[in-house]
C-alpha cells in the first residue's frame, strides 16, 4: 500500500539504528501508522528530521510493508505548537495516550480531529486540566468505550449534588452515602458530569474530582503498564516537594499528583485546586 501527500500529526519518534528513526502518526484516513524513516539523522536531511517531531503536523509518503511503512518523503503544514514547562508536559501525555490507546491502521476520523482539536487549545493556552478532560472524553468515545455523561449505568439521571463511581464498562456508579473517604476521594461529582456533558468547564474542586475518576478508566483501558508521562510528573513533583522550603511544591502549578492534568490555569492559578 502506499500513501501519498497522506496528512497526520506525529505522535512520537525514536532513534533506530544508527541514522534512523521509528516514527508514530495519527492520520486521519488511516489511523495510527508506524514509520520507518531511514537516514534521517544525518546532517543533510535536518529539515525532514524537524519535521517528525512530536505534535508536528506533516503531509507523508510512504510504502507499506508488514507492520511498518517505510517513509520516503515528509513535509511539515505548520508550525507545530512552542509549548513551555507543564504545557510541554500536557503535549507529551495528549500523544502518549493516543499512541497507547489507537490501534493501528484503525481509521478515526473523529479521533484526529479531537487530536487538532487538543493541539490548537494547548497553543493558544487554555486551561490544561480542562483541556486534558476533554481531549479524555473524546479519545473514549472515538474509540468506542465512552459513556452517556448525563445518566447514570442504569439509566437514571445524573443528581449534581451526588457523586459517582467512573465504571469503565457501565459507566457512572452513583456512590452511596456510607462509602468510604477513599471511594469518595476517587468519585466525580455529578456537577462535573454534567458539565462534561455540557462541555462547559466545571469549577476548580469538581474538575478536580473529574480528573482522579478518569485515572481509573484509563489505567482500566491502559492495563497494567501505565503512562510514563504519569511517571515524570510524579517525579518532577516529588523533587519539588524535596527543594522546596518547608516541603512545599517549588513550583505552584505542579501538584502532589502524578499527571499533567495539574497544569496552571489562565493567571498561574491551579485547575484542580492542589497546588502549593
Amino acid at each position: 500500500m502506499r500513501y501519498q501527500a497522506e496528512p497526520a500529526f506525529v505522535l512520537h519518534a525514536r532513534p533506530w539504528r544508527e541514522t534512523s528513526l521509528l516514527v508514530e502518526v495519527l492520520s486521519e484516513q488511516h489511523g495510527r501508522i508506524g514509520l520507518v524513516a531511514r537516514g534521517v539523522q544525518t546532517p543533510k536531511r535536518h529539515l525532514l528530521r524537524a519535521a517528525l517531531q512530536p505534535l508536528q503536523a506533516i503531509r507523508f509518503d510512504a510504502v507499506q510493508h508488514g507492520e511498518l511503512a517505510r517513509l520516503t518523503a515528509a513535509e511539515a503544514i505548520d508550525a507545530a505548537p512552542r509549548l513551555l514547562g507543564e504545557a510541554m508536559l500536557a503535549g507529551f501525555y495528549v500523544s502518549e495516550l493516543t499512541l497507547r490507546l489507537a490501534p493501528r491502521h484503525d481509521p478515526s476520523p473523529e479521533l484526529y480531529h479531537a487530536y487538532a482539536i487538543t493541539r490548537e487549545r494547548l497553543r493558544a493556552q487554555e486551561p490544561l486540566a480542562w483541556t486534558l478532560r476533554r481531549f479524555e472524553r473524546d479519545l473514549l468515545d472515538a474509540l468506542g468505550v465512552g459513556f452517556d455523561w448525563a445518566s447514570d449505568g442504569d439509566g437514571a439521571d445524573i443528581d449534581p449534588a451526588a457523586r459517582y463511581r467512573l465504571d469503565p464498562e457501565h459507566g457512572p456508579r452513583r456512590l452511596l452515602s456510607d462509602r468510604g473517604r477513599a471511594d469518595r476521594s476517587e468519585a466525580a461529582t455529578g456537577r462535573a458530569l454534567l458539565a462534561v456533558a455540557a462541555d462547559r468547564m466545571p469549577s476548580i474542586d469538581d474538575l478536580a474530582s473529574l480528573r482522579r475518576a478518569m485515572r481509573g478508566v484509563l489505567a482500566h483501558h491502559l492495563g497494567p503498564r501505565g503512562l510514563k508521562s504519569w511517571e515524570l510528573i510524579g517525579d518532577l513533583a516529588r523533587v519539588s516537594r524535596r527543594e522546596a522550603p518547608g516541603g512545599a511544591p517549588a513550583v505552584a502549578a505542579v501538584g502532589p499528583t502524578d499527571d499533567p492534568a495539574n497544569g496552571a490555569a489562565e493567571g498561574g492559578a491551579h485547575p484542580d485546586g492542589e497546588g502549593a
